[in-house]
C-alpha cells in the first residue's frame, strides 16, 4: 500500500512511538493524519488533526468513526503497561485494564473502521503488538496476557477483512526507548526505528513487521525451541526472587 497521499488515524499518538508512528507518516506524504489521545494535541500543521479519543470509551469511539469516515489507515498504537505479575499482584485491577485497553480497546477500534476501510478501498489495519503476544515474562505477566489476546485478535481479523482487501498488520518489538519503558534497566530499540519497519511493512504489504532484532531472535528461537523462552523466563523469575 502506499503511503503517500494517505489518510491516517494512530492511537496514542500523542507520544512515545505513537507520535513517531504519526512524524513517520507524514515523512511518508500522508495527506492527513488523525492524532487520537485521550487529550488533544496542540498543532499548527494543517497536516493532523486532533482526535478526542480514548480507546475504552464506546463514545469517543463511535465518534472518531463518525468523524473519520475517510482514513484508509489505521494504527492501534494505544495500550497500557502496568508491569504487574499473575498471581503476585495486589490486586486484578491491572490485570483489567490491560485487557480493557491492549485486547478490547484494539478490537473495539478494529470494529468501529473496519466498514470505513473496506469503504475506502481495503487499506491498512495496523496493530502494535510485542515479543510478549508470544511468551510470558513473568514480571508483567498481566500484559504478556493481553498481548497474546491482541495478537490472537489480530490473527482472526486479517482473516476476516481479507475478502474486502484490508491489509493487516501486526508489528512486534521489545522495549522501545520512550516514557513507557523508562524505568526498565534493558536494551532497547529506537521508537523511529520501529516506525520505519512499520511503514516499510505497509508499502510491501507485509502482515508481520519484526521491528528489532530482539523480536527477530526470538521468533526464530521459538521456531527451533519453543520452550526456550519458558526456561529464560523461569531462571530470571527465581533469580528476582532471590
Amino acid at each position: 500500500m502506499d503511503i503517500k497521499g494517505s489518510i491516517a488515524l494512530v492511537t496514542g499518538g500523542n507520544r512515545g512511538l505513537g507520535k513517531t508512528l504519526v512524524q513517520a507518516l507524514l515523512d511518508g506524504g500522508a495527506k492527513k493524519v488523525y492524532v487520537g489521545a485521550r487529550h488533544l494535541i496542540e498543532t499548527a500543521d494543517p497536516r493532523l488533526k486532533p482526535l478526542k479519543l480514548d480507546i475504552t470509551d464506546p463514545q469517543d469511539i463511535s465518534a472518531a468513526a463518525k468523524a473519520c469516515q475517510d482514513v484508509s489507515i489505521l494504527i492501534n498504537n494505544a495500550g497500557i503497561w502496568r508491569n504487574s505479575p499473575l498471581i503476585g499482584a495486589s490486586s486484578m485491577d491491572d490485570a483489567r485494564d490491560e485487557i480493557e485497553t491492549n485486547y478490547l480497546g484494539t478490537l473495539a477500534m478494529s470494529r468501529a473502521f473496519a466498514p470505513i476501510l473496506k469503504k475506502n478501498g481495503g487499506g491498512a489495519l495496523v496493530n502494535v503488538l510485542s515479543v510478549v503476544s508470544w511468551f510470558t515474562n513473568p514480571t508483567a505477566g498481566s500484559y504478556s496476557v493481553s498481548k497474546a489476546a491482541e495478537w490472537s485478535m489480530t490473527n482472526g481479523i486479517r482473516m476476516e477483512l481479507r475478502a474486502q482487501g484490508t491489509l493487516v498488520i501486526g508489528v512486534h518489538a521489545s522495549y522501545i526507548d520512550t516514557e513507557m519503558a523508562s524505568s526498565v534497566n534493558a536494551p532497547k530499540v529506537r521508537p523511529e526505528d520501529v516506525a520505519a519497519a512499520t511503514m516499510k511493512g505497509i508499502i510491501a504489504g507485509d502482515e508481520e513487521v519484526l521491528a528489532d532484532q530482539r523480536s527477530r531472535d526470538i521468533k526464530a528461537a521459538l521456531a527451533t525451541d519453543p520452550q526456550s523462552l519458558n526456561r529464560e523466563m523461569q531462571r530470571a523469575w527465581d533469580k528476582q526472587q532471590r
